[in-house]
Formats: structure tokens, C-alpha cells, sequence
């Protein structure tokens, strides 16, 4: 249940209508806007007495928020999110955000090469994962707490935010450590005790849709990150399974809009795992941002012919470069920009 109040509401009337929400003996939470305030009721298990609030002074409307998901629902909260990764660097807003990098940190001289050639072309965020759960126990698995301080090397160099995953709840205080953003990946989108945990934390999530996931499950998983007190959440479509091997995975664009409609979250695109093909990367990461992706997660390896993972999928640094220049007039054709490239930026 949503309490929405009057656009002169005082603070003295959000505090009633807040105080008689706890006799009530339920949570709430104030949420201000740039017109009004909202008050959210948690906990309604369908016995809430709406009556009570709808007298209070100040109050202007009730809204039942009828989605299972409530926090990350639209009827929660018109405005959209937006989620900062570092000054300049914001997901939600007018900017489409440009994240690239390796599937896998790999050595020193990989993952600094792979930061440079972020920040030459444009990029706005370094993705790489230091831990790596593959589909065969045999694959390599990344190079864990050496591959976070590679990271975090690379992040200094450049001054990019660093994107990279976590695979449990120890996992994610290490990457919280060293990353603006921890990636919780497709395997992992309703792992619910690595959800709680950085739901308690207030690092920026990056959440992926699982692979035969819907799009309900995928908010219901932001639902249990946003419940425990984290609005930090940007939603990733990497792509799900079909029935037609012609591509890895199927890149579910109405997907986007979609969100858009449904919740206040920012959501992004993963084209490079949602076709699995270098050759369908550009062309589907193009049509992501016309579709209205708030940013893309692109990879990119100095020399994808050698990758440990995935390099079938990795763009070659000239590809990057120039994805990220289509992306740009993409982006302006829609009223929107890609943020450009700080002064300092490395060279290639």
C-alpha cells in the first residue's frame, strides 16, 4: 500500500501518517519527491484497515499496489531510480551508461590493456569478473582475490568504476571492497541469501535475469534486495534460453520496455551473452539503446582469439571503439547522450 500525500503535505503530517503506519504494526517508509511525498506500507498481509489513513491530514490518496512485487513496482514510485557508480557515471537517468571489459580477468597486462582500451573509446565503466562460475567445473573460474586487486589497479589507472560479480555472501564483501558495482549473475538471480546480503549493503547492485527466468521472477529477486534496504539496483537482460540453437541465447529486447513500464529500476542490456556471437553484438546493442536501455555491458579483450571465456563473444578493440561512437549518434536520435570521456582519458 502506497500513501501518497498533498503537495503541501507538512512534515508533521508524513510523521502522523509514518507513526500510525508502526501502531498499526506494520513498517513504513517515507519516500520524498520532487513534487510530493509518499509513504510506503511493507508488510500488508491484506488486513490493513485503509480508512485509518485516509482521513489523516495531509493525505491525498491510497494506492493497493496489486503486483507481487511491491518495493520495485511502478505504482511504488513514479520517478525512475537513479543509481550512481561514480561522479558522472549515473544509470536511470537522460545517459546511457557504456560498460566494457573482459568475461575474465586473465594476468595484469590483460586486464590494464582491457582498461585502457575502455577508456579510449568512451566507456564509461571496466567489467571484469575475478570470480567466475562456469557452466563445467573443468572451465577456468577466474583468478579470485588476485583478480580483485588487478581490478582495482586497473580502476585507479583509469579512474573507471569497476563492475564484478559475486558468487556468495563472503564473495560480496570482498567485490564491495574494490567495485562501485556488484554484479549478481544469471546463475545467481534468485540465490535469496546472496540477495539479502547485498540487500543490506549499500554498494550499487548490477542484477542479471536468469536464464529461463521470467520477467516477475526477475523483479521478485529486486524485491529481496530493495526489502532490505538497498536501492541501488540496475537490471541486466543477458539473453534467455530458447528453442532455436542458431544463437546462444535469445536477447529479449521488449524486455526493456517492459521494466520500463512495470518499475522504477533502470535496466540494461547484455548483448555480448545475449547472442553469444561477435558478429550480433553491435547491431543488437544499437538496437538495446533504441529500445531505451539505460546502458549496455559490452565485452571486450585486447586479444579475443586468446580469451580463457568467452572469447567468441569479445569485441576487438576497433569494434569497441567504433560501438561506442554508433552508440552515441543512437542515443542523441533519442533525445538521449552517452556521457562523454573525463579529461585524463588513457591512450591506447
Amino acid at each position: 500500500m502506497l500513501v501518497v500525500m498533498q503537495h503541501d503535505a507538512t512534515a508533521k503530517d508524513v510523521d502522523r501518517v509514518v507513526s500510525i503506519i508502526k501502531e498499526m504494526g506494520y513498517e513504513a517508509r517515507p519516500m520524498p519527491g520532487a513534487q510530493r511525498t509518499a509513504v510506503g506500507l511493507v508488510g500488508n498481509d491484506g488486513r490493513v484497515d485503509a480508512s485509518r489513513l485516509e482521513a489523516l491530514p495531509g493525505v491525498a490518496q491510497i494506492i493497493h499496489v496489486t503486483q507481487p512485487y511491491k518495493q520495485v513496482s511502478r505504482e511504488w514510485r513514479a520517478e525512475n531510480t537513479v543509481v550512481t557508480l561514480a561522479p558522472g557515471v549515473t544509470v536511470g537517468g537522460d545517459a546511457v551508461v557504456v560498460i566494457g571489459g573482459p568475461c575474465s580477468v586473465e594476468s595484469e597486462e590483460q586486464i590494464l590493456s582491457a582498461a585502457r582500451i575502455v577508456k579510449a573509446a568512451g566507456g564509461n565503466a571496466l567489467r571484469g569478473g575475478a570470480f567466475k562460475p562456469r557452466s563445467s567445473p573443468y572451465s577456468f573460474q577466474g583468478l579470485g582475490k588476485k583478480g580483485l586487486s588487478l581490478l582495482a589497479r586497473a580502476g585507479k589507472e583509469t579512474g573507471l568504476p569497476i563492475v564484478t560479480e559475486a558468487m556468495d555472501s563472503d564473495g560480496a564483501q570482498m567485490v564491495a571492497e574494490v567495485a562501485a558495482c556488484i554484479q549478481i549473475g544469471a546463475r545467481n538471480m534468485q540465490n535469496y541469501s546472496l540477495l539479502k546480503t547485498v540487500g543490506k549493503m549499500k554498494t550499487p547492485v548490477l542484477l542479471k535475469r536468469g536464464m529461463a527466468a521470467t520477467i516477475n521472477d526477475l523483479l521478485l529477486s529486486a524485491e529481496y534486495i530493495l526489502a532490505e534496504g538497498n536501492e541501488n539496483i540496475i537490471l541486466c537482460e543477458r539473453g534467455v534460453r530458447s528453442f532455436d540453437p542458431a544463437a546462444r541465447n535469445m536477447l529479449d529486447l521488449t524486455a526493456i520496455p517492459i521494466v520500463h513500464r512495470l518499475s522504477h529500476l533502470p535496466i540494461i542490456a547484455d548483448p555480448s551473452h545475449g547472442t553469444g556471437l561477435r558478429d550480433k553484438v553491435i547491431p543488437m546493442a544499437r538496437a538495446a539503446v533504441a529500445a531505451g536501455a539505460d546502458g549496455v555491458l559490452i565485452e571486450v579483450h585486447p586479444e579475443p582469439d586468446r580469451a580463457l571465456s568467452d572469447g567468441a563473444q569479445s569485441l576487438y578493440p576497433d569494434q569497441f571503439t567504433q560501438l561506442v561512437g554508433e552508440l552515441r549518434a543512437v542515443a542523441a536520435a533519442i533525445g538521449r547522450s552517452i556521457p562523454p570521456a573525463k579529461s585524463g582519458t588513457a591512450q591506447l
